[in-house]
């Protein structure tokens, strides 16, 4: 069945049926649509590339990676306060009478009486 065919038999009067008055109507124009709207809804890279059959992620981010959002700010975001908390934690540890730190000197669990 060559395109044109299908396009004016199937997807023409499809448009038709669904009372979809968009000039310039395509199957590739709705794919597009399709994959901007899956990406707006969270779908990652993997997904869409499944969804559109592409062969592999490379492809479809070169198509669609202006569409996934800027996350840079985020991460940042995260990896600063895990910084905070860790070296905050590393602070509480070297205090003395820490949870399971002896509070003498240093070895001195370890003396002999």
């Amino acid at each position: 069945m060559r395109a044109n065919n299908w396009r004016v038999r199937e997807f023409n009067a499809a448009q038709k049926a669904a009372d979809l008055r968009v000039a310039g109507l395509t199957p590739h124009k709705l794919r597009h649509t399709a994959a901007s709207l899956a990406i707006a809804a969270g779908a990652d890279v993997k997904v869409v590339q499944q969804m559109l059959g592409h062969a592999d992620a490379a492809m479809t981010l070169n198509v669609y990676g202006h569409l996934f959002p800027d996350r840079l700010d985020e991460v940042a975001d995260v990896l600063d306060m895990r910084r905070t908390r860790a070296l905050a934690s590393m602070a509480a540890d070297d205090q003395p009478g820490a949870c399971g730190q002896n509070v003498g000197s240093p070895g001195a669990e370890y003396a002999q009486t």
